[in-house]
C-alpha cells in the first residue's frame, strides 16, 4: 500500500492530487522552486523540498532531483501530474528503479506514445518532410513531439516562414518540456477537437470512460472543454472508443490516459474525409498522464481518477466494465492570467483576492490563494471552474454565472471573455463548434463589455467612492459658488470612461456625465446607483496603480497630470509582459536597417515564447535587450526610427 506520495509537479496539479491523497489518508510531499517557495501547493503538503532555482530547466524538469527529493523526504511514490516531466519515460524509469512506485504507465508505452511522432508511426501516420514540402501542402502545423498544452506549436502558410518557425518551436518545446523534438503534420483549419479517457490496469483491463469536446483553443491551448462531446453521432462515438481501447491495449498501457483525435470533414488528401459528408475522426496523439479537463469527466462519471490511478499503482484489478456514468453535462472554463486583446500576453502581479462562488454543481481546482502572487516562470492558469447539471444548457448558464460572481483582485484575467464565450451563439450550437472559434470571434468577444451593470456604471462608482473617500480625509460640503465638475477617467473593458460629478447642498454628489445616472448613496468602499428605475449596488475595492476593482470589472484610473519621466521616443518598443529575453535577431545591432514586421527580440514568459517585431520599416536607433536579461512589462526594449518617404521623391517618379 502506497503511504507517501510525492507530486513532482507545481500549483493547480499538485494541489489536485494531494485532495485525493488526504481523503485517502496518504501522506503528501511537495517539491517547489524558489519562486515557489511560498506556494499553495507548498502550503497543503505535509513537506516539502526545495529545487534550487527558479525556471523549470533548474527545478521541475530535473528528474534526478526530484528522485531524491522522494527519497529524502521518505515517500514511497511519485504522481506526475501533467506537464512538465509526466510524459517523460527516462523520469519514469529512474524512479522505479530507486524502488519508489510510479503511479503512471510504463516507460516503454511513454516511449511509444509521448512521442507524437512515434505514436503516429505506430498507428500508421507518418509526420510530413518539412523539406520536401511545397505551397500546395500549406498551411501545416509544427508541434513539439513530447509535451503539450500548445507550447511548441507554430502554424507555416507561407514557405519562407518555414526555418523560423521551426527553430522557435524547437526552442520553446525545449525550454517547456527538456525535449526540443518537432516535427510537421497538415494543419485543418476549424475541426472539432474531441477525446476519449482511459484508464487501464495492470491485468488487461482498459475502460473507455466517454467523450470530451476540447475545441474552443487559443494558441492551440485548450480554454473550455466538456464532457460528453455534443452532438456527435453514436457511431463515431463508438468508433472513437474502439480506436482509443485499441491504442492502449497497443502498447501495454497503464493508468490514466487521453486519446486525442481531430473530427472534420476535409479533403481525401488529409485523410479524413467519409463519402456523404460524415464527420471522420483522425487521430492526434495519446497523453500518457492525466489531462488538465479530467475534471468534466469525473463530474459526469462520478469518478475520482486520481484515486483509480493510485489504486492501479497498487496493483489492484479493476472492474470488467466501468460504471455506469451519472450522467448529466460537465463544462470546465480555464481562468488565466492573461489578456486576450493584447494577444493573450500573460500577466503578473499580486492576487489580492481570488474567491469563488460555491454551489450544488460547481467544482473549482486552483493552485492560488488571496495575497499570492502569479510570476513569470510558469503557466498563467489560475483556476479550472467547473459546473455540473443535467442538461449542457443548464450547465454552461451555471459556469458562466460562477465566473461572473468571482472575486478576482490583481492582474487581468480572461474572466469576461470566458463569460461571453459560454454565452456565444456558436458556442450554443454543437455544430457550430471547431477550433477556429477565436479566430472567427476573438475581436467581438473582446470589445463586447461584461454582462450585468456596465462598465460606464462602475466607473461612476468608481469616481464617487474616490470622492466619497477624499471627502472623508479632506472635508468637504456644497459651496454657494459652482465650481466647475470634477472629472475622472478610467480604462476598462471596452476603452476610456469619463465620469463628471459635482457637489450637493446635501453632501452627496450628482453626476452630469454620463447622463441618466442617480446617486443613491455613496461611501469610500460601497456606492448606490439608480439607472432607469433599478438600483444596483458597487462593492469598490482601490489598490496601488491607480487599479480599481468593481464586482466583477477591472478599472485602472488614469492620472490627471502626465509624469514627464514617462514619456518615449516615438519608435519605442516596449515590453508587452515581464519576462526574460532569449535571444535577438542575429546581426541585430543599433543602426541596422530593418523592416515592418522583421522579427527582432524573443521574450520568453511563462513557458510560452513571444515575438517582438518591428512596427515598421526603418532604422533601429537604441537596442537595450539582451540575451538572459529580465525585463519588466513596459521595459523599454529597442527604437526604431521609421523611414521618412520623401513627397518631392514621390511626385517625380514617373511611375
Amino acid at each position: 500500500m502506497i503511504t507517501a506520495v510525492l507530486v513532482a509537479n507545481r500549483g493547480e496539479i499538485a494541489c489536485r492530487v494531494f485532495r485525493t491523497c488526504r481523503d485517502l489518508g496518504i501522506a503528501t510531499v511537495a517539491v517547489h522552486s524558489d519562486a515557489d517557495a511560498d506556494a499553495l501547493h507548498v502550503r497543503e503538503a505535509d513537506a516539502a523540498v526545495r529545487l534550487p532555482g527558479a525556471t523549470p530547466a533548474e527545478t521541475y524538469l530535473r528528474g534526478d532531483l526530484i528522485v531524491a527529493a522522494a527519497l529524502a523526504a521518505g515517500a514511497d511514490a511519485v504522481h506526475p501530474g501533467y506537464g512538465f516531466l509526466s510524459e517523460n519515460a527516462d523520469f519514469a524509469r529512474a524512479v522505479t528503479e530507486a524502488g519508489l512506485v510510479w503511479i503512471g504507465p510504463p516507460p516503454a508505452a511513454i516511449e511509444a506514445m509521448a512521442s507524437k511522432t512515434r505514436a503516429k508511426e505506430l498507428l500508421g501516420v507518418a509526420p510530413l518532410d518539412a523539406a520536401a514540402l511545397t505551397e500546395a501542402d500549406l498551411p501545416v502545423l509544427v508541434k513539439a513531439a513530447a509535451g503539450g498544452g500548445g507550447r511548441g506549436m507554430r502554424i507555416v502558410r507561407e514557405l519562407s516562414s518555414m526555418e523560423a518557425e521551426l527553430k522557435a518551436a524547437s526552442a520553446e518545446a525545449l525550454s517547456a518540456f527538456g525535449d526540443g523534438e518537432v516535427f510537421v503534420e497538415p494543419y485543418v483549419e476549424d475541426g472539432r477537437h474531441v477525446e476519449v479517457q482511459v484508464l487501464a490496469d495492470t491485468h488487461g483491463t482498459v475502460w473507455t470512460l466517454g467523450t470530451r469536446d476540447c475545441s474552443l483553443q487559443r494558441r492551440h491551448q485548450k480554454v473550455i472543454e466538456e464532457a460528453p462531446a455534443p452532438g456527435l453521432p453514436d457511431a463515431l462515438v463508438e468508433e472513437l472508443y474502439a480506436r482509443s481501447a485499441v491504442a492502449a491495449k497497443a502498447v501495454g498501457y497503464v493508468g490514466a490516459g487521453t486519446v486525442e483525435f481531430l473530427v472534420a470533414d476535409v479533403p481525401q488528401a488529409l485523410g479524413f474525409a467519409r463519402a456523404g459528408g460524415t464527420p471522420r475522426a483522425h487521430f492526434l496523439e495519446m497523453n500518457t498522464r492525466l489531462q488538465v479537463e479530467h475534471p468534466v469527466t469525473e463530474e459526469v462519471h462520478g469518478l475520482d481518477l486520481v484515486a483509480l490511478q493510485l489504486a492501479v499503482a497498487e496493483g489492484r484489478p479493476l472492474p470488467p466494465e466501468p460504471p455506469a456514468p451519472r450522467g448529466g453535462h460537465a463544462v470546465e472554463a480555464r481562468l488565466y492570467a492573461e489578456d486576450p486583446a493584447g494577444g493573450w500576453t500573460p500577466q503578473t502581479g499580486v492576487l489580492h483576492a481570488v474567491e469563488f462562488p460555491a454551489g450544488p454543481g460547481l467544482r473549482v481546482d486552483t493552485g492560488y490563494a488571496s495575497g499570492d502572487t502569479v510570476g513569470v516562470h510558469y503557466d498563467a492558469m489560475l483556476a479550472k471552474v467547473v459546473a455540473h447539471a443535467p442538461t449542457r444548457a443548464e450547465a454552461v448558464r451555471k459556469l458562466a454565472r460562477a465566473l461572473e460572481r468571482a472575486r478576482l483582485h490583481g492582474p487581468a484575467t480572461n474572466r469576461d471573455l470566458l463569460v461571453a464565450s459560454l454565452r456565444h451563439p456558436d458556442f450554443a450550437d454543437p455544430d457550430r463548434l471547431g477550433t477556429g472559434f477565436y479566430d472567427r470571434h476573438l475581436d467581438a468577444l473582446t470589445a463586447a463589455p461584461p454582462a450585468g451593470a456596465s462598465v460606464e456604471q462602475a466607473a461612476v462608482a468608481a469616481a464617487l467612492a474616490e470622492a466619497a473617500s477624499n471627502a472623508g480625509r479632506f472635508g468637504g460640503g456644497w459651496r454657494n459658488v459652482r465650481s466647475q465638475d470634477e472629472t475622472r477617467t478610467y480604462e476598462g473593458a471596452g476603452g476610456a470612461y469619463e465620469v463628471r460629478y459635482r457637489p450637493t447642498r446635501t453632501g452627496g454628489h450628482e453626476v452630469t456625465a454620463p447622463e441618466g445616472v442617480t446617486v443613491v448613496s455613496a461611501s469610500p468602499h460601497r456606492v448606490r446607483l439608480e439607472v432607469a428605475g433599478v438600483v444596483r449596488d458597487f462593492e469598490i475595492t482601490r489598490y496601488p496603480g491607480g487599479v480599481v476593482h468593481v464586482g466583477p470589472h477591472r478599472l485602472t484610473a488614469r492620472p490627471r497630470f502626465t509624469d514627464p519621466s514617462e514619456s518615449r521616443a516615438p519608435g519605442s518598443l516596449l515590453a508587452p509582459m515581464p519576462g526574460t529575453v532569449v535571444r535577438i535577431a542575429e546581426g541585430l545591432a543599433a543602426g541596422a536597417r530593418v523592416e515592418a514586421g522583421q522579427p527582432l527580440l524573443w521574450l520568453e514568459a511563462m513557458k510560452m515564447e513571444h515575438r517582438v517585431v518591428a512596427p515598421a520599416s526603418g532604422t533601429l536607433t537604441a537596442l537595450h535587450a539582451a540575451p538572459g536579461r529580465q525585463v519588466e512589462v513596459g521595459a523599454l526594449l529597442a527604437v526604431v526610427q521609421p523611414a521618412v518617404v520623401s513627397t518631392e521623391a514621390q511626385e517625380e517618379d514617373p511611375a
